[in-house]
This record gives structure tokens, C-alpha cells and sequence, in this order.
């Protein structure tokens, strides 16, 4: 049997070469030089990447008592500016946006000039019905160009927007209005999904029956289905902007550094989603450098982030990321696996794709239909890797490294949260080599502690695992919860003054590659011992008959928590106690008994939002058997999964 290697190096041979950072010395240099000399890294960097229409009176300064974090103080900046108008005397013919729609017969390329127009008119209605510097906007739409429009044209006039995944109900909906105290909603009447409509305008009209204050909704007619229109407070989107001159020009406004950029909301998969705040110099910074050195951008790329608008990788590499840094990159409305599993494959071939970054979850989805899909359409032209959202195992990282990147394309497996605002832990095409499973080394600016979960101390040894602390500030974290700053301060610097809690576990090798162990409660308690979910589904997601694997812990007698495993297999693989005999085995031989699962389910899918987390919450609820009582499952994309689960659990015993 052929020996799969620890890591990887085949790229380096190029881009030691051409790469933005070409060695792991000068990686070593830039590093130290932004932990140590802090003032004129960033001021460096933040000349480099943005444009600003006043300089700064410091770049840092912080008050660690109350988590008060300042970045670029004094300076003046606009988003929307340095996004579009910059790039326009070289770039205004250039293509900014790719759109491929769920249909694959729909499709349209938007450029910089196109763009820039489109975000002035949509700014001057905003500004002709009252919006200002400072007011929230929620949007609530699909992935459309006119999306990334609307964020731009809030930034432009100092508007602060909130996206919200369209996959959120009314309900949601109306918490969210209401935390961030939004003045205007922009939506559509509706989105495709799988060659179906689906509505949003509806949605709109139920939560706003609770949200009076909300008193201008802007409807983009994408589905052209009947929708109604409260007079005085709903305008179409068609209706209102062909009357607007298409030269009409709204002056950028100067927002201070500090002011609220957007507003997004985290945790709504374990809890109560908390608003966090971004603002506008430290988020743009840290969103254009970790694009642009993550992805190694040059002039002439074209990239593509699968990931959703409404989470912070969707804002961060599908909105401001690739527009700080004028390149042109794709937006897809649709889904992977139609009208077949070929999809991506297609759209990277037909817009010759060079930088591609996506989740696990979609590379096990592309992973459990075989490679006949990746081998109908031409590669090629892919050049860099990236993953993002959750940890991704070995074994996907491999398929990914071997049957997407035909082993020559470096994989940016990439760390972060919407709480940091961009790509913490990370590769760098230049430096190397790489390691499945490990985000590698920190990003510039990135201090990463890790603490033994038992003693509170600094973990000491190779691969033993804690929680994952970041002991410095850095310019694209979060500076506060909007309108509470105490709940942050509680909730992230509260167990160790000046250490920021990511919730997250993780351990660091021989070699000092990290790797993260996803959240610090999928740590599960057996009998006295720590074991990490994210270890056992890694061993028992490399047996070829199985796709997904989630593990959590459930009420046992003896152990006090037990291992439950819910896992999905490949198409045309059989369910059988053989095969559930094997994985235990497999668990066994790679980790040791401890780790052996109590119960194995059988799952045909697992319920996910639709970023393609896994909603481990409910899958602890199941397990435990409280399924008649799973609290809220507004968030859950393929709601048929969880029923399936149900109705399989009750036929379990013990």
C-alpha cells in the first residue's frame, strides 16, 4: 500500500518564486516585526492595502480592563471608495463580478464601472428616504449581485449594514431587527434554490408586523412574483433607481476608522446569536492583506469563495476581500449538486477559475459522488486551494490536494471566526510545507496561547490539546457586542484578562503547526477523559464506506457522558453490523478504547445550516433522546434530516 506522506512541498518550487511572502524566514521576519513593532507594521500595511482620505494619530492602543481595542485612531476611510472608485481610472472595464444563478442558463458579468454606478444610485435612494451615517440596515437577500451592492451603498453614505442569511425565518428575522435597532430592510421578493422559488418578501411582511421603527423596505425583483407593497414604506428596487441619472455621484462618506462598518450576527447554531461589531479601518486592513497573502492575488486573478453572504467568510473573501484588492471573482446563487454534481466544476471551468476556496462540507459532498463529475470539465486553470469555516480531516484534505488540485495546488486550510473578521491561523502559498489537517502558522499580527483545559496553564508538550486563546488584539477582531459591551467583555476577555477566548481547542505539533480541534464543548467527558469529537469523526471519516461523521456525548449510566456517533455513508454503501464492528475497530486502533462509540446511527444526512455547519445542538438532543423537545430549528437547512434522525433514534434502545 502506497505511504500517504505527512506533508506536502511540490508547490513551493513555484512559488518561492513568485509568491507575495517567499520563505519561511521572511515569514519569521514580517511576523516578529507585527508583534514587535506594532506602530509602524500596521501603519505600513494600512498605507499599502487602503486608501484613506485622512491619516492616522496612532495605529494601536488598547484599554485591556474594559476590552476597549482602537485601531488606526483618528483616521478617516470609506469602504465603498476603496473598494470601487480607486480601482476605476485602470479597472473600470474590468470584471467584478462573475454571476452564475441557480439556473445555469442565467449568468451575467458586472464591471467596476457597472458596479460603481450601480452602488451611487442605490446610495442616493437610501439617502433620499432618510437613511444616514450611522442608522442599520438589515439585508435580507440572495446571492445576487446586487447584494454586495447594497452593502457597498450603506458603507458609501456611513450606513451600518446587517446581513442575514435568507435561510432565517420571521422570527429570526424579527431578533434581528430589533438588536441592531434597524431603520430599513433591503430584500427580494424571493430566491431559486434547486430550480424552485422560494419567497423572502413574505418573510419580510411577517417580521416587520412586529418591527414598526423598520419604515423603508427596498425590493429587488428576482423571482417576478406578486408581492405587496405597504404604501409609504416599500419601494421596488426596478422602480426606483432607472429614474435615478446613471451618472448620479454620491460623495464617499469620511467614517473614522472606528466607526461601525457592519454589524453580523454569531453563535446562532449554539445559542443566542450575539450582534457583533466590525468596524471600518481594522476590518478593511485585515480583509484585504489576508486575501490577498492567504491567495497570493495578482492583477489578472479570478477568484472564487462558495461561501454565503450572510456569514463572515461570505463578507470577508466573496465581498470585500477581492474588491479591496480589484481583482475579479465569482458569485454563485446556487447549490453544488445541481442540476448535477458537476456544478462547481463547470462554473470553475467556464470563468477559468484560478484561486477556489470552499468548505469541507462541500468537498465531502463533491468527495461522496466520485471524481467522474471533477473529470467532465477542465481544472486546469486552478492554481490555489482554500478551505474554510470548520476543521477539515486529513483524509478530505487529501481528496481535495489530489483529486481537485491534481496534486499541484497548495491548500490554504484555512481558521476564523465571525469574530475575527478574517483568516487567523493559515498557510502561505510561499512558505511550507503544508500538513493535513493543520492550519499551519498564525496569520501577522496573530499571538495564539493555548491553555490545558484542567490546569489553566500554557500547554507545554507536543499535540496536547486546550483551549485557544489569542493573547494580543489585532485590527480585524471585533470591538464590541452592539450595545453591550459588557456581554463582550464576559464573554470573550472575562476568564483571562487579556487573553480573547475563542472557544475553540487545539494543539500544536513538533514542528509548530496547529491544529484546531473545533469547540472547546465538542470536548466530550468519558469517564474522567477528555476526548475530542473532531479526533474520533477524523478516525472514523477515513474508512472509504463513510462520508460525514458528527460525535457527541449523551447520558450515560456508568461513563457519565458516552460517544455517540451519527454517520452518513457513501451511495451504494450497506448499512450492516460488519461495517458498524469495522469503525469501532477503526476507532479503537487509531485512538484507544476510550474513544470507541457507545452507539452508532445510521444517518442518511446530517442537519446543517446552510454554510454547512453541522448542528450539533440538536444532534446532542436526538442522541440524548429528548426529541420532543429541541428548542429552536429555524436555522436548520434540510429540516427533513433531523425528522429522519427522530424517527431512526426511537427505534434504538439503550
Amino acid at each position: 500500500m502506497e505511504k500517504t506522506p505527512a506533508s506536502y512541498d511540490a508547490h513551493l518550487e513555484r512559488f518561492r518564486r513568485t509568491a507575495h511572502v517567499r520563505s519561511l524566514a521572511q515569514y519569521q521576519d514580517l511576523y516578529k516585526r507585527s508583534l514587535e513593532d506594532v506602530e509602524n507594521f500596521w501603519s505600513e500595511k494600512a498605507r499599502e492595502y487602503l486608501s484613506w482620505i485622512a491619516q492616522w494619530d496612532f495605529a494601536f492602543r488598547e484599554d485591556p480592563e474594559e476590552a476597549v481595542i482602537e485601531w488606526f485612531g483618528g483616521g478617516l476611510i470609506n469602504a465603498s471608495y476603496n473598494c470601487l472608485d480607486r480601482h476605476l481610472e485602470k479597472s473600470a472595464d474590468k470584471a467584478c463580478y462573475y454571476w452564475e444563478g441557480d439556473n445555469p442558463s442565467e449568468s451575467r458579468v458586472v464591471t467596476y464601472m457597472e458596479m460603481h454606478r450601480s452602488v451611487n444610485r442605490l446610495a442616493a435612494l437610501l439617502r433620499s428616504r432618510g437613511v444616514a451615517k450611522g442608522d442599520r440596515v438589515i439585508i435580507y437577500m440572495p446571492a445576487v449581485v446586487e447584494l454586495s451592492v447594497a452593502m457597498l451603498a450603506c458603507a458609501r453614505i456611513g450606513a451600518v449594514h446587517s446581513v442575514v442569511f435568507t435561510g432565517y425565518s420571521a422570527e429570526s428575522l424579527v431578533h434581528r431587527i430589533g438588536d441592531c435597532a434597524a431603520r430599513a430592510v433591503i430584500t427580494a421578493d424571493g430566491f431559486y434554490r434547486k430550480g424552485k422559488a422560494f419567497p423572502l418578501k413574505t418573510e419580510v411582511d411577517k417580521a416587520l408586523l412586529r418591527c414598526p421603527e423598520v419604515d423603508t423596505v427596498v425590493v429587488l425583483n428576482r423571482c417576478n412574483t406578486d408581492v405587496m407593497l405597504v404604501p409609504e414604506r416599500d419601494i421596488r428596487w426596478e422602480q426606483a433607481l432607472p429614474g435615478r441619472s446613471a451618472e448620479e455621484q454620491v460623495p464617499p462618506e469620511p467614517m473614522s476608522a472606528e466607526d461601525l462598518l457592519f454589524i453580523l450576527f454569531a453563535g446562532g447554531s449554539t445559542g443566542l446569536p450575539r450582534p457583533l461589531v466590525h468596524t471600518h479601518g481594522g476590518y478593511l486592513l485585515w480583509a484585504a492583506m489576508t486575501t490577498h497573502l492567504i491567495f497570493d492575488l495578482c492583477p489578472d486573478d479570478t477568484f472564487w469563495c462558495t461561501s454565503d453572504t450572510g456569514w463572515i467568510t461570505g463578507h470577508t473573501f466573496g465581498v470585500y476581500g477581492p474588491l479591496l484588492n480589484g481583482i475579479s471573482s465569482v458569485m454563485f446563487e446556487g447549490v453544488p449538486n445541481f442540476p448535477d454534481h458537476g456544478r462547481y466544476c463547470e462554473i470553475i471551468d467556464k470563468y477559468r477559475v484560478n484561486k477556489f476556496c470552499t468548505e469541507p462540507t462541500v468537498i465531502r459532498t463533491l468527495a461522496a459522488n466520485g471524481t467522474r463529475h471533477l473529470q467532465e470539465h477542465d481544472l486546469s486553470s486552478l492554481e490555489i486551494l482554500g478551505s474554510c469555516a470548520e476543521p477539515m480531516p486529513p483524509g478530505t484534505w487529501q481528496w481535495y490536494y489530489k483529486h481537485v488540485g491534481k496534486e499541484r495546488c497548495p491548500i490554504m486550510d484555512t481558521w476564523w471566526q465571525t469574530e475575527s473578521g478574517g483568516p487567523m491561523m493559515t498557510p502561505l502559498p510561499g512558505v511550507g510545507p503544508l500538513k493535513p489537517g493543520s492550519v499551519s502558522m498564525p496569520f501577522f499580527g496573530v499571538q495564539p496561547v493555548i491553555l490545558d483545559l484542567d490546569t489553566g496553564e500554557e500547554t507545554r508538550f507536543p499535540h496536547q490539546e486546550g483551549a485557544f486563546f489569542i493573547k494580543r488584539p489585532w485590527p480585524g477582531m471585533a470591538r464590541t457586542i452592539f450595545r453591550d459591551h459588557e456581554a463582550y467583555k464576559e464573554s470573550y476577555f472575562a476568564p483571562f484578562q487579556g487573553l480573547f477566548l475563542t472557544g475553540d481547542g487545539a494543539w500544536k505539533d513538533e514542528d509548530g503547526f496547529y491544529r484546531m480541534l473545533g469547540r472547546i464543548d465538542d470536548v466530550i467527558n468519558v469517564a474522567g477523559h477528555r476526548i475530542a469529537a473532531w479526533e474520533i469523526e477524523s478516525a472514523l471519516v477515513s474508512h472509504p464506506d463513510v462520508v460525514e461523521v458528527a460525535v457527541v456525548g449523551f447520558p450515560h449510566e456508568t461513563k457519565g457522558q458516552g460517544l455517540y456517533a451519527f454517520i452518513t455513508l457513501r451511495a451504494g454503501s450497506e448499512r450492516s453490523d460488519q461495517l458498524r464492528q469495522a469503525l469501532i475497530g477503526l476507532a479503537e486502533s487509531r485512538i484507544g478504547g476510550l474513544a470507541v462509540p457507545d452507539v452508532i446511527q445510521w444517518a442518511q444526512a446530517l442537519p446543517k445550516t446552510r454554510s454547512g455547519k453541522i448542528l450539533r445542538r440538536l444532534l446532542q438532543k436526538i442522541a440524548a433522546g429528548q426529541v420532543t423537545d429541541l428548542g429552536d430549528t429555524t436555522t436548520v437547512a434540510n429540516p427533513d434530516a433531523v425528522s429522519a434522525l427522530i424517527t431512526d433514534r426511537l427505534g434504538i434502545e439503550g
